[in-house]
């Protein structure tokens, strides 16, 4: 059994895989109290935290020096979406990160491009 160092990154075990359970790390809380969706977009403000966050809550902040979606925040995190969306409220909420929605050029309820969806789906089968 092999235990990472608290450097290393998530605490992770071998044999059982993380040590601290997702939502742990939001101390239980599954509801993020700013509206995200998996698209939008969040920056680091260069505002100071103030109180405590966790390394968690550090992480995302690195990684967010540049404008990153939402879910690609999650995936370097290696949390749900649903674990790093209150993570990131919590950033939006003491001024640390901004946020905004997806820009879609198109409209994505286009009839004209649902229909293309769905006959490049029955092509496929």
């Amino acid at each position: 059994m092999r235990v990472a160092a608290a450097g290393d990154g998530p605490w992770l075990d071998d044999a059982a895989g993380r040590l601290v359970r997702p939502f742990t790390v939001s101390n239980g809380r599954t509801r993020p109290t700013v509206a995200l969706d998996l698209m939008s977009q969040v920056m680091a403000t260069g505002a100071t935290p103030l109180g405590y966050l966790g390394p968690e809550h550090a992480q995302a902040l690195e990684r967010c020096s540049v404008p990153v979606a939402v879910a690609e925040v999650a995936a370097h995190l290696k949390l749900p979406v649903a674990v790093t969306k209150v993570l990131l409220a919590d950033l939006v909420d003491c001024g640390a990160l901004t946020t905004k929605p997806p820009a879609f050029h198109h409209n994505p309820t286009d009839r004209a491009l649902l229909e293309a969806v769905l006959d490049g789906l029955r092509r496929q089968l």
